[in-house]
């Protein structure tokens, strides 16, 4: 089997340092899984979710700048179905976001306002 971007594969982790794993692929090449790509949620504690040993499946990013491969763990789980909803999230978030700043900046010139003494016009 051949390695390129985008395929799964599968491979052994040889060592877990703070900052992610080295993983022996089936191939015979070498990976490495950065602790931003281990899981969706933060990780604190890259051992706590990896240790030497394991086997694990993972996605093929692209390649490092000393040649090894890439990979990632998080993108193989369920990116479809989390991907629209993460989206209608986001954007609700930012509305939810822009309508509240616009309420705080008009509260804040009508104090401004009030201060100077400029007062409404009817």
């Amino acid at each position: 089997m051949s390695v390129k971007v985008g395929t799964v594969v599968e491979g052994s982790v040889t060592s877990v340092k703070k900052f992610g794993a080295y993983v022996n692929l089936e191939s015979g090449e070498e990976g490495f899984i950065h602790i931003s790509k281990v899981a969706r949620e933060y990780v604190k504690n890259i051992e706590d979710y990896l240790k030497v040993g394991q086997k694990v499946e993972a996605k093929v990013l692209g390649t490092t700048k000393d040649g090894k491969w890439e990979l990632s763990i998080k993108d193989l789980k369920g990116k479809g179905s989390e991907e629209g909803t993460t989206s209608q999230d986001f954007e609700k978030k930012l509305a939810k976001f822009m309508r509240d700043s616009g309420e705080k900046i008009s509260a804040y010139k009508r104090r401004l306002d009030k201060k100077r003494g400029i007062r409404k016009r009817p």
